[in-house]
């Protein structure tokens, strides 16, 4: 009786069971696919909402940048030009420096090389600055010619600058010379001598008669330097080195050397009185150009793109 009884209650509660094992199975599916669903909602809100500020943000970007395209003006460009100008002059002078830096070495090459003979073509003379050429031939005394005031250059002064070791001053004495070989008449500067022995009588023993062999730098005329007077007419001193006047007085063709130092004779004038002056301060102004183009471009930048930075 009890067992039949027993059989009777398990048929019966099994089947609730699992019905109710089914209920709760589904509800957990439903609620999983309600909270799926929620969430999905959720997060479609939320980047439709950002998606909406970025794109308010990205407008607000772009109206604002046209707007201050727009307040730029006529003026602000013309400003603009201000950078624009010292950027290009900055460019120039690294232009300029290589070009200098070129021309030097192009000098100290020549000033090495062997000495050449005089070109046939006297046109040929204006690419031959500081090249030093071999003549031959004999001094014409009488019709000295003289430079001055100058300093002396000795071999220790590097370069032959614009001033010397020695505080002494004097004239350089320029002596018309007959190349033999070339028959023609070019202008020599012998040398440098202290204002007490401009006179050539007081330096006899140094005016060479005798045909000789010369070893010198061509130099093409020199441009009257600021604030230096104008020569005199027909007087044979001169500020400057002025080569087609001094050829003209002397007689001679417009082609000048400087003696070197081996032509120094005793109680002659000192050979060797080359000047070789370059300024090369370009890189100085490259300096100076780039960083005012530098903050031209902050202060304009700062005037008017600033404010799309704060945004």
């Amino acid at each position: 009786m009890r067992n039949r009884s027993s059989s009777m209650l398990a048929g019966t509660v099994l089947p609730v069971l699992l019905e109710a094992k089914n209920v709760l199975l589904n509800l957990w599916i439903y609620g999983f696919i309600a909270v799926f669903k929620t969430i999905r909602i959720m997060a479609y809100k939320q980047m439709s909402m950002s998606m909406r500020k970025l794109y308010l943000v990205f407008s607000r970007n772009v109206s604002s940048k046209l707007k201050t395209r727009q307040d730029i003006g006529f003026s602000g460009y013309a400003l603009l030009s201000i950078p624009i100008t010292t950027f290009c002059l900055g460019t120039w002078q690294v232009k300029r420096r290589a070009w200098k830096l070129n021309l030097i070495e192009e000098i100290k090459n020549k000033r090495k090389a062997a000495p050449i003979e005089l070109p046939e073509n006297l046109e040929e003379l204006a690419s031959m600055d500081y090249q030093r050429v071999h003549v031959q031939g004999k001094f014409d005394h009488s019709k000295e010619l003289y430079i001055g005031l100058r300093q002396l250059i000795t071999e220790n002064d590097e370069g032959g600058g614009l001033f010397s070791s020695r505080p002494q001053s004097g004239y350089l004495i320029i002596t018309p010379f007959h190349v033999t070989d070339k028959n023609i008449t070019i202008l020599v500067n012998r040398g440098w001598v202290p204002k007490n022995k401009i006179d050539p009588d007081k330096r006899a023993e140094g005016q060479i008669s005798e045909e000789i062999n010369l070893v010198g730098t061509i130099r093409l005329p020199e441009k009257r330097p600021q604030f230096c007077p104008k020569s005199k007419p027909n007087s044979r001193t001169f500020y400057f080195r002025d080569v087609p006047k001094m050829s003209e007085l002397a007689g001679a063709a417009p082609i000048f050397i400087d003696a070197e130092t081996n032509s120094t004779v005793p109680d002659g004038p000192i050979g060797g009185q080359t000047r070789i002056t370059f300024r090369n301060e370009h890189f100085s102004y490259i300096v100076t150009w780039y960083s005012l183009c530098a903050a031209t471009s902050y202060m304009w930048y700062r005037k008017y793109f600033y404010r799309l930075k704060t945004l």
